[in-house]
């Protein structure tokens, strides 16, 4: 397995299902999604995810760089975000990014890897515009209206709900989600 490309650190406060926060020795990387790993990430979108992504996704994932990570927790793939550009309406100069996927397998929840995986888009979101690229206005995403634990993540990292979107996802029994937001640069 090839180590993580960036160490974010080898002794990591953890919070317990208590909140309280405790020093735990792990080691926590993010690295890229390259061809060699992508097999991982498909495996893990369909354990944390009910929707079955088609091969385009990956073709993109492919081609987003920073926007699309791979978590590891002592050099184990335990989660991923995935993220794609689109043009914001109206405008040649700026564009939005669409967080397609952010997930974490259940026994590694509340460690603080999901939040790691966001502040590292959020950074690269807020980075200073390349001539001739455009310039990141606005992240956003949907989530099931029943998952409760994504919602409140979300709004915790300051993203707000703009909408109720009924039977986006009219495969499932629960059919609505919410459009939820965040202004950035």
């Amino acid at each position: 397995m090839t180590p993580p490309a960036i160490d974010m650190s080898s002794t990591t406060t953890a919070t317990t299902t208590e909140d309280k926060p405790k020093n735990v020795g792990f080691r926590v990387g993010l690295g890229d999604i390259t061809p060699n790993n992508l097999g991982q990430l498909k495996r893990l979108n369909t354990v944390l995810f009910p929707v079955v992504y088609a091969p385009g996704f990956y073709k993109d994932v492919l081609e987003v760089g920073e926007f699309a990570k791979i978590i590891y927790f002592n050099d184990v793939c335990v989660g991923a975000v995935c993220c794609r550009k689109e043009p914001a309406a109206g405008s040649a100069t700026e564009q939005n990014l669409y967080i397609a996927t952010l997930g974490v397998l259940a026994p590694y929840r509340r460690l603080g890897l999901g939040s790691e995986m966001l502040k590292h888009i959020l950074e690269q979101a807020n980075l200073p515009v390349v001539a001739g690229q455009p310039k990141i206005v606005k992240l956003y995403l949907h989530v099931q209206s029943n998952n409760e634990e994504a919602l409140e993540f979300y709004k915790k990292h300051g993203f707000e709900v703009t909408e109720k979107c009924e039977n986006y996802y009219p495969q499932f029994e629960v059919s609505d989600a919410f459009k939820l937001e965040k202004i950035v640069n």
